[in-house]
C-alpha cells in the first residue's frame, strides 16, 4: 500500500525505507492538546528524544488560561531544542526589583499580571524553518517562509521569507526579490489542498514562480 503524499492525521509523518515511522518527528497538530496554543497541518518537530509533553518541550511557560496565545501556521519546521518564550515568563521590570514576590504569596498578586507588561501573542506563520536550539521571545510575529538559524535569539518581528541569525537575531539576507516575496503571499500554496499541492510539489521546492502562478 503506497504511502500518502501528506497526511495531518499521522502522528509520526517519516516513514524510513523498512516502513517503521520515525519516532523522533511528530505532527504538532496530533501531540499538542493545550486551549492557548494553535498549530496548522503539517507543522513537525523533530528531535533526539520523545517528550511526554510537547506543550512543555517548546513552549515551557505558556499555562493554560494564560493571558496571551501562541499560533504556529502550517508546514512549520521546527528543529531540536527549539524554544518559544511567551509573555508568561516575564517579570515586571518597573520597580526596583524584578523578585516576583507576588508569586510567592497570593496576597500580593493584585495587579501584578499587569505590571509585568507585554501580554501579546507569539505568533508564527506559515512554511517557517526554526533551526536547533532557536530561542522566540515573547510577543514576535514571524513571518511567512522565515528561515531562523541555529541557536539565534528573536526579539523583534521577523519580516516574511527573511532569513536571520545572532543574539539578538538581525536579518543576513532575504530569500528572495520583493517582486517574488509578494507573489508568493498572494499564492499563499500552504493553504492549497493536499492534491494541489502534490501536483505542484516540484514548483514549490524547486523555486519556480512562473509555475505556481498559473497552478491548477
Amino acid at each position: 500500500m503506497a504511502h500518502p503524499f501528506l497526511d495531518a492525521r499521522l502522528r509520526h509523518p517519516i516513514i524510513l525505507a523498512g516502513g517503521t515511522p520515525h519516532l523522533g518527528t511528530v505532527h504538532l497538530n496530533q501531540v499538542i492538546d493545550h486551549p492557548n496554543i494553535t498549530v496548522g497541518d503539517f507543522s513537525y518537530y523533530s528531535g533526539f528524544s520523545t517528550p511526554a509533553d510537547y506543550a512543555a518541550e517548546l513552549a515551557p511557560y505558556l499555562y493554560p488560561g494564560a493571558p496571551e496565545r501562541l499560533t504556529i501556521g502550517r508546514f512549520c519546521q521546527i528543529a531540536s531544542g527549539t524554544r518559544i518564550i511567551t509573555s508568561s515568563a516575564n517579570h515586571a521590570m518597573n520597580g526596583f526589583s524584578t523578585f516576583p514576590f507576588a508569586v510567592f504569596n497570593q496576597a500580593l498578586i493584585g495587579s501584578y499580571g499587569s505590571e509585568i507588561g507585554n501580554q501579546c501573542d507569539t505568533v508564527i506563520g506559515h512554511d517557517v524553518w526554526l533551526g536547533f536550539e532557536s530561542v522566540v521571545m515573547p510577543g514576535v510575529r514571524i513571518g511567512n517562509g522565515a528561515i531562523i538559524a541555529a541557536r539565534a535569539v528573536v526579539t523583534s518581528d521577523v519580516p516574511d521569507y527573511a532569513i536571520v541569525a545572532g543574539n539578538p537575531a538581525r536579518i543576513i539576507r532575504m530569500r528572495f526579490t520583493s517582486e517574488v516575496i509578494a507573489r508568493l503571499l498572494d499564492i499563499a500554496w500552504w493553504d492549497w489542498d493536499v492534491d494541489r499541492i502534490e501536483r505542484n510539489v516540484d514548483a514549490i521546492a524547486g523555486a519556480d514562480i512562473d509555475t505556481l502562478l498559473g497552478a491548477v
